[in-house]
């Protein structure tokens, strides 16, 4: 072998021996930094131990003393050297034996020697030290240790009396990626409910800082319940901001996961002010907006969130205009279901006539400003008059009815509470609930469901902002980090076409869907009719007598302000006639 291949090779045994060593060195130093980390508290325990003993007992009558005295001792040996001093005194032991056992060997080979196994192990801890492997992410911090040590059966059963908490017994906690897990062993006298409501016990028994949330549920087993300290979330350190690529509503804190919320539901969406129901509400309302087979309307009278969607979605935010809306998604629904094919349960979303999802911003606001309404209508006498409307009737059929016409209500409030931000015939209607931070554990009652405390849905003591529980029958109480996204990403998002009853989205434009040609000879051109029209035109064309107004609104189920649009429309084209008492008969040569 020549001498550069040798040198090569001696090169790549050395750097391979090096990086052996290092590896060595480095498991070896976290195994004792781990070890030291979780039985140094024992020693000083112990430490504390054989002070209270030798206060109790100074002149060692009783083997107390004796026996923490050896405690300690064992206590100590249990704790081994750091890396760095067990190196150090193993190179001490072997550089004595091999001086005894060696004395023959020349110095001059004891000093090459000495420096070959310096230079080794220097280059040893330098490679572990620059190649060092990050920190176990289940790595306890400080305050995880602390708490780890006090949840411990030994350390509970001794304080547990003094602290309002006997009959209880902790099982042997663990770390996991969203904090703390213990389980509890309760006796006869305690229940889920009444550890929960001991909450500022445990937090004292354990030293706990006061912003620590506690999630309290019951077992898998009858006897047990299950304490979690969020002392971390499985969502840190990933990336929060809404993105095209990241479309997803937000992290689970537990498992890590991207929760998603399909369209297709009806939602609640609650949250104190503050919380961050506006901001977490933009992922979904992009959803909604996006794509040919889908549109969105917003109901917002505050002019706040509605005004950055208008070039998306089609806004209402004066209380006559949510009437008109409101009207026309009635009668949009009630023409879907009408012309629903038999055997089929839901409308199949189309370019033009797309899945539309209504959302009420604030809905306590619409429930006050928009009952009763000052509008304009015609009486059976042609003479119009002043009635007052409310949208509430019509948001109430279409939370009923909508799904099957595949026409969603989205109700978002502040004030989640029943007959105030929820009104009673929306609320069982939900079929999903997204809460944020609520003040009080009635109003997490009204959004999460009546078991929601018992099953840990504990939305009161969620922080805010930007942390949300969902319910929606399929996961469980793990509080959700929703992803932020910037007014400015809202505003620069491209534009979609804009539903309407006349105009519909397409995914070329707007197509007309009715058009009314008002007559202008006496040979009038009347235009075809379908929708609301053709039911009202029917009712009349079938009634053997003429047919009030007010009668129609019975006969075809329709508000009375869509009746009377329609029935103007209808006079207006030719189709009906209203005669001198009022009566209305269809114009049969229309």
């Amino acid at each position: 072998m020549s001498h550069p291949s040798a040198w090569q090779t001696h090169r790549q045994y050395a750097a391979t021996a090096a990086r052996w060593t290092a590896d060595r060195w480095s498991k070896e130093s976290d195994r004792r930094r781990t070890l030291r980390a979780t039985r140094k508290p024992l020693v000083r325990d112990a430490r504390a131990a054989l002070a209270q003993a030798q206060a109790t007992d100074p002149q060692k009558v009783t083997s107390l003393v004796h026996r923490a005295e050896r405690e300690l001792a064992t206590a100590k040996r249990r704790v081994p050297d750091p890396m760095w001093l067990f190196a150090s005194k193993a190179a001490l032991v072997t550089a004595a034996a091999g001086y005894v056992g060696l004395p023959l060997v020349p110095g001059r080979v004891w000093m090459w020697a000495a420096v070959a196994v310096s230079v080794a192990v220097t280059g040893a801890v330098l490679w572990a030290l620059l190649h060092r492997p990050a920190a176990s992410p289940n790595e306890p911090t400080a305050e995880e240790r602390d708490l780890l040590k006090r949840l411990q059966p030994e350390h509970w059963r001794e304080h547990a009396e003094q602290r309002g908490l006997a009959g209880t017994l902790t099982g042997r906690p663990r770390l996991t990626e969203s904090g703390i897990v213990v389980a509890v062993r309760l006796d006869g006298q305690w229940t889920t409910t009444k550890l929960r409501g001991s909450e500022d016990h445990i937090r004292a028994l354990l030293g706990a800082r006061t912003g620590l949330r506690f999630q309290i549920k019951a077992g898998k087993q009858g006897g047990w319940a299950e304490l979690t300290l969020r002392t971390r979330s499985a969502a840190d350190g990933d990336d929060l901001l809404w993105a095209p690529k990241r479309r997803s509503l937000g992290i689970d804190t537990v498992t890590g996961e991207h929760v998603t919320v399909p369209l297709g539901e009806r939602l609640l969406i609650a949250g104190r002010s503050g919380a961050g129901k506006s901001v977490a509400s933009r992922p979904l309302l992009f959803d909604a907006s996006e794509g040919d087979t889908n549109a969105l309307v917003i109901i917002d009278l505050k002019r706040v969130e509605g005004r950055l969607w208008d070039h998306r979605a089609r806004v209402a935010s004066t209380p006559e205009d949510v009437i008109a809306v409101v009207d026309e998604l009635e009668a949009e629904m009630h023409d879907r279901l009408n012309v629903l094919p038999k055997g089929q349960d839901t409308w199949g979303p189309t370019p033009d006539r797309p899945r539309i999802t209504v959302v009420v911003d604030e809905g306590a606001e619409v429930v006050t400003a928009a009952d009763k309404v000052p509008f304009p209508e015609e009486d059976g006498d042609g003479k119009t008059k002043v009635r007052t409307r409310s949208a509430l009737p019509g948001l109430e059929s279409i939370a009923r009815m909508g799904r099957a016409a595949c026409i969603d209500l989205w109700w978002m409030t502040q004030k989640p509470t029943i007959g105030d931000g929820v009104p009673k015939q929306i609320a069982p209607q939900i079929s999903t609930s997204i809460c944020l931070a609520v003040r009080t554990p009635a109003e997490a009652r009204v959004v999460l469901g009546e078991d929601a405390q018992a099953k840990g849905w504990n939305a009161d003591e969620l922080p805010a902002p930007g942390v949300a529980l969902i319910r929606d029958g399929k996961r469980g109480p793990d509080p959700v980090k929703v992803r932020y996204m910037d007014k400015t990403v809202v505003i620069n998002l491209p534009d979609q076409p804009i539903w309407s009853r006349t105009t519909t989205p397409t995914a070329t434009g707007t197509t007309p869907t009715l058009t009314l040609v008002k007559p202008t000879t006496a040979s009038p051109v009347v235009a075809a009719v379908d929708g609301t029209d053709a039911r009202i035109l029917d009712a009349i064309e079938t009634a053997a007598t003429p047919v009030r107004q007010k009668d129609l609104a019975e006969t075809t189920g329709l508000s009375k302000g869509t009746v009377s649009k329609a029935v103007k429309r209808l006079t207006d084209t030719g189709h009906i006639t209203r005669q001198p008492d009022g009566g209305l008969t269809a114009d049969k040569a229309a």
